[in-house]
């Protein structure tokens, strides 16, 4: 099966992020990302408000700290190495779906395909194209570098500090690379003309001059909504594209990478005639993503409405192993089912149970799917 793989950029191109890879996400990649990891965050320091703090020590890998650049690179470069035809600075302006094909047009030219997968983020034009945008709330983010020099490169090394209850909806961050810090701070949309300010709060923290920031940058990151469609025909949405970002702590690449696993197999078995259409794609989609959303939306709940209990509740050994456990993707560890959080999320409304509605009634559909197959079989 023969893939084109179409980008607007002209690459290698920058793309505001974070740059952090959770070891969980760093799992699910069939090579290892050595050569484009800058730090390997093994320690967290949990802030509340830039006061009460504690620091977390894990055995192994929390997080890989990467560049977008280099990371977005790579992954291009081994896809190119398993026989995929890359092509840069080429801009897709419409897609037709068939019943028996997709044809995308880009300039003057026309690709026919057998189904398309939309990889193309938070301002693509994929999912408003297809018509399946949804009614996504959107989180938005600032962030700068800031060189070493003035900072002592070992007074973070190998851990990141995650500053909570400074913004509504959000955090502040510090994350360590190889020749520089990356500073942010998120917050929801809504609030987004106080990100400067908070921005500036964050580094004279660290007693950096404001006018000393380097590549200051701001974005949006999509979370979807319970009930967006995920497929249209013989298209898909993956990552960011389709609003799969993490609510608590605006983390994407994760959900990009087994969102894009989960589309790529769906679509090897619509080409092989293995299956008639993608939409198991989405119920593998939401089965596997909705009950750890669930618990990310009754995490933000509480640390929105209760930021010190939460601090506090972070603080104990129980709750540093589950999101040890979680962020490293030990065997049955999901970051589903804490008690304080899921408590204090009730209080606050549950925000995550149209999520966990969603995933429970995937999880019976794909049960039901296998004992009728059984079945008949």
């Amino acid at each position: 099966m023969a893939t084109l793989l179409l980008d607007r950029a002209s690459f290698p191109r920058d793309k505001p992020c974070g740059g952090g890879v959770t070891a969980r996400a760093a799992s699910l990649l069939p090579f290892a990302l050595d050569t484009v990891v800058e730090s390997a965050v093994d320690q967290v320091e949990l802030g509340l408000r830039y006061g009460r703090r504690f620091l977390r020590r894990s055995k192994r890998p929390l997080v890989l700290m990467t560049e977008r650049k280099r990371l977005d690179a790579f992954l291009v470069a081994r896809a190119t190495d398993a026989g995929v035809v890359f092509r840069d600075e080429v801009r897709v302006t419409d897609i037709e779906l068939r019943a028996d094909r997709v044809i995308a047009r880009h300039g003057t030219k026309a690709t026919v395909a057998g189904a398309v997968i939309g990889a193309d983020g938070v301002n693509g034009t994929t999912a408003r194209r297809l018509g399946i945008a949804g009614r996504r709330r959107h989180l938005v983010a600032l962030e700068a570098d800031i060189a070493y020099g003035p900072i002592d490169p070992s007074d973070y090394e190998r851990r990141l500090v995650l500053e909570l209850g400074t913004l509504p909806g959000g955090y502040a961050w510090i994350f360590p690379k190889a020749g520089h810090l990356n500073v942010g701070v998120l917050t929801w949309e809504r609030n987004g003309a106080d990100l400067r300010n908070h921005l500036q709060q964050l580094v004279g923290r660290l007693d950096i001059a404001p006018e000393t920031l380097e590549n200051v940058r701001g974005y949006r990151l999509p979370l979807r909504s319970p009930g967006d469609s995920l497929t249209r025909g013989r298209a898909l949405l993956v990552g960011d594209a389709a609003g799969l970002v993490d609510p608590l702590l605006g983390e994407g690449i994760h959900a990009a990478f087994l969102s894009a696993r989960l589309g790529a197999d769906a679509v090897r078995a619509l080409i092989a005639g293995e299956t008639a259409g993608l939409e198991r794609y989405a119920g593998a989609s939401l089965f596997a993503l909705g009950r750890p959303a669930a618990a990310a939306w009754a995490h933000k709940a509480a640390l929105d409405c209760y930021p010190r209990l939460a601090h506090a509740w972070l603080r104990t050994p129980w709750a540093w192993r589950i999101v040890r456990r979680t962020f490293q993707q030990e065997p049955g560890a999901q970051l589903t089912d804490p008690v304080v959080p899921r408590v204090l999320g009730r209080i606050s409304r549950d925000p995550g149970r149209p999520y966990r509605a969603e995933a429970e009634r995937a999880g019976f559909a794909a049960a039901s799917t296998l004992h009728e197959g059984g079945r008949h079989g």
